[in-house]
């Protein structure tokens, strides 16, 4: 009877001990691994071979060799990784454009190591993005959110190939962070990419993260990781300043690269301007000497068809000041108005500021 009694606190203790551990485990088990776990399968690695141009000879690279002679440039090719993510089952993969620029070879890996060439269903400089196509179906992919309902402080989680990692066993790496601050507006980069309303996170993005998606703790896609401050021009690691590409513009270029194979910014305004001078001001009788005046305008244009008028000065588009064309030009860029939309204008005519409507025009 005693040895009985034992054997049944033996089962009980061994029992109890096992719905502990499977207790432990399950409490283990967060918001934030789920999330990855839900979107890892759809993370892939992208390879390629870029071709690079560099100056043939060390003297080239001073502006004053520059200055008299014409510099010689070599190419050679340049192995790089990045990072992408599968939007769809039918093999739309989504990625950065710095991330397969000047790319002569092209591979994308899954997670459990699966290898596929693709093909380039459209690039957009612009945005720094990419839409790649997978040949093949049911591919695993990854939920797309909505960032224009985030909230500063709740939690998210980079994933990607930071240098390469990816290869090793693979499967994409996982940060954790939080969202830092949103609507992060860098405008137009030397480049000629327009960084606008973007996601900044301190959650640890590296070279080889770009391309990669950003998640919430649902699982849902809310960005595409694009680059990083360093602190210094040496250093390329994370020190907790990283930005993505808020996935609804993300989204929206994707569709239109999808559909069209390309981004539709040929509009035409039908203006010629010049700098608002000093002389002129004094000439046109204009109280100030700060913006652009009308000097030409198209038959036919947008801009005679919103009755502006040679003469008139252009003080604000979009409600930023301008000084010159080119500033037209930059704030309808950034500002990401393509033909058939609006551009607002604030313009001096005959004493009074006036309100303008410009629908572009296509070239």
């Amino acid at each position: 009877m005693l040895n009985m009694i034992k054997k049944l606190i033996l089962y009980c203790f061994v029992l109890g001990t096992a719905a502990s551990q499977q207790e432990l485990d399950y409490s283990r088990q967060t918001a934030i691994t789920k999330a990855i776990k839900m979107v890892s399968p759809a993370v892939a690695s992208i390879n390629v071979i870029q071709i690079h141009a560099y100056a043939s000879n060390p003297f080239f690279q001073d502006p004053w060799f520059q200055f008299f002679l014409q510099p010689e440039t070599m190419s050679k090719e340049v192995k790089s990784s990045g990072s992408g993510v599968v939007i769809s089952p039918d093999g739309y993969v989504l990625t950065n454009y710095h991330v397969i620029e000047n790319a002569i070879e092209l591979m994308v890996t899954i997670p459990g190591g699966e290898e596929y060439s693709a093909e380039i269903v459209g690039t957009d400089k612009v945005t720094d993005l990419t839409l790649l196509k997978l040949d093949g179906d049911n591919f695993p992919y990854a939920v797309l959110g909505n960032s224009d309902d985030l909230i500063i402080g709740e939690w998210v989680v980079a994933l990607g190939n930071p240098f390469g990692l990816f290869g090793v066993n693979n499967q994409p790496l996982a940060t954790a962070g939080i969202i830092s601050a949103v609507n992060m507006d860098f405008g137009q980069q030397n480049s000629g990419r327009i960084f606008q309303d973007m996601v900044q996170t301190d959650a640890a993005i590296n070279p080889g993260n770009s391309g990669g998606p950003l998640i919430n703790a649902k699982g849902e896609i809310i960005g595409i990781n694009t680059f990083i401050f360093t602190g210094s021009g040496v250093s390329q690691g994370s020190i907790g300043i990283g930005f993505a590409i808020p996935i609804n513009r993300a989204r929206a270029i994707a569709e239109e690269l999808k559909t069209t194979g390309r981004i539709d910014r040929d509009f035409s305004t039908g203006l010629q301007v010049q700098p608002l001078t000093d002389q002129l001001a004094r000439y046109l009788s204009i109280p100030f000497n700060e913006g652009v005046i009308i000097v030409e305008i198209a038959t036919g244009s947008a801009a005679e068809k919103a009755r502006l008028n040679v003469g008139d000065a252009i003080v604000k588009v979009e409600g930023q000041d301008v000084k010159n064309s080119r500033d037209i030009l930059r704030i309808i860029e950034e500002e990401d108005i393509r033909p058939n939309q609006k551009l607002r204008l604030r313009i001096w005519r005959a004493g009074k500021y006036l309100n303008k409507t410009v629908k572009l025009g296509k070239l």
